[in-house]
Parts: structure tokens; C-alpha cells; sequence
């Protein structure tokens, strides 16, 4: 496989909005992969996101698959305002929740905690990029909506923070 075509399908996606690309590619005799698939994570818009790297893994029957991490925002509303007054933080995109920066760690937030503008609530992990997801009100976190190492769907319930 030709690591420098590779290199600028990766470049393409950084650059773009497009979310993922699969290539069908003909010529699996030559020993060509028979598929090439780029995804790019979406950024998170309340989050700083850890530097992005493309991840190579061999998959079944010869093909090879790409994942490229980026920072591209999706646009989620990564807080929002329901009648009840409570800010809710929802999920910016799939992945994985994390309380903790580490197995054993203490969690970032706790029920009851006081949090600053700015502060990691918890990480996302997404095709093995661990991203911060931050606070972006000051405020009291009265619900923590999901568990720990707990899967999660865009747009989903993380966190419910009363204001300041």
C-alpha cells in the first residue's frame, strides 16, 4: 500500500467536514488491501480534545481499516437549558464515558460538587482518543446521568448542572 496516498486521504479528511470515506479498492491479488476505510471523530465543542492519531489495524480477508482521530465539531449543542432551570450536558459524540482519568482514579465530579467554567467533567473515548469534556457554566452537578466506563450515544444525558 502506497503510505503516502494513504497520508493524504488522511490530510483530505482533516481538512474537510466529511465524518468518514470508504474505498473499495480492485487489485487484492497485488496485494493491495481490498478496503480502505477513514473515519474522523467529530471535536467536542465544550471539550479540548487530546492530539488526534491515525490508528492502522489489519482486518479480516486482507483489507485494511484507518481510523483518523480529529477535532472537527459536529455542532452538538454540548449544553443545554430544559424548564426545569438545570443545565444539561449532553453527549457531543459516541463513545465511552469515563468519571476518572484512570482506573482507580478519583472521578473529575462527584453528586453534590462544585464546578468551574472550564472544568473536565469527565472523557469520552472515541476510537482510542480520550477527550475531555468540560463544563461550560459554573454551577452545582445535581446528576450524574451515566455510568462509568458506560457506552453513550450522541446527544445523549451526561450531566445535569444547577447554575450559578
Amino acid at each position: 500500500m502506497d503510505l503516502d496516498w494513504l497520508k493524504g486521504l488522511i490530510e483530505l479528511v482533516e481538512d474537510s467536514g466529511v465524518d468518514g470515506l470508504d474505498i473499495e479498492l480492485v487489485g487484492s491479488d497485488t496485494g493491495d488491501p481490498t478496503r480502505v476505510r477513514i473515519r474522523k471523530s467529530p471535536r467536542l465543542a465544550a471539550a479540548a480534545a487530546v492530539p488526534a492519531a491515525a490508528a492502522v489495524s489489519p482486518a479480516a480477508s486482507g483489507s485494511v481499516e484507518v481510523a483518523q482521530g480529529s477535532a472537527a465539531p459536529a455542532s452538538p449543542p454540548a449544553e443545554t437549558e430544559p424548564a426545569s432551570g438545570l443545565f444539561e450536558v449532553l453527549s457531543p459524540m459516541v463513545g465511552t464515558f469515563y468519571r476518572a482519568p484512570a482506573a482507580g482514579a478519583d472521578p473529575f465530579v462527584a453528586v453534590g460538587d462544585r464546578v468551574a467554567a472550564g472544568q473536565t467533567l469527565c472523557i469520552l473515548e472515541a476510537m482510542k482518543l480520550m477527550n475531555e469534556l468540560q463544563s461550560d457554566v459554573a454551577g452545582v452537578v445535581r446528576e450524574i446521568a451515566v455510568e462509568n466506563a458506560e457506552p453513550v450515544e450522541y446527544g445523549a444525558l451526561l450531566f445535569r448542572i444547577e447554575p450559578d
